[in-house]
């Protein structure tokens, strides 16, 4: 059994028990529910209308931060400079259980 879920505006596939990065979610040791897209058990394959009643439910781990993003913008023969970078926060969470519904 596998679910689509949506967090962050992206997508990913999961299953019971895996790990992921995904965008900060909340406080670690939390508990939060992901929003599905679809979810498969064997041959039935739940989306579209049915998927409201579905759940998947994670666990969040630990909060980390990604690589420094830089970058510079300048406009030629004008002496006007910018320099910026960014570090994006993520969680790693767990799987801890999907249902059908």
């Amino acid at each position: 059994m596998y679910a689509v879920v949506k967090t962050g505006g992206k997508q990913y596939r999961v299953e019971q028990g895996q790990r992921l990065r995904v965008e900060r979610l909340g406080a670690p040791e939390s508990e939060v529910e992901l929003t599905p897209v679809m979810v498969v058990d064997g041959d039935r394959v739940v989306a579209g209308r049915d998927v409201s009643s579905a759940k998947v439910s994670a666990k969040v781990l630990d909060e980390g931060r990604g690589k420094k993003v830089r970058a510079f913008t300048y406009k030629n023969k004008s002496n006007q400079r910018r320099r910026w970078g960014h570090r994006q926060t993520y969680s790693t969470i767990e799987i801890t259980g999907i249902s059908a519904g």
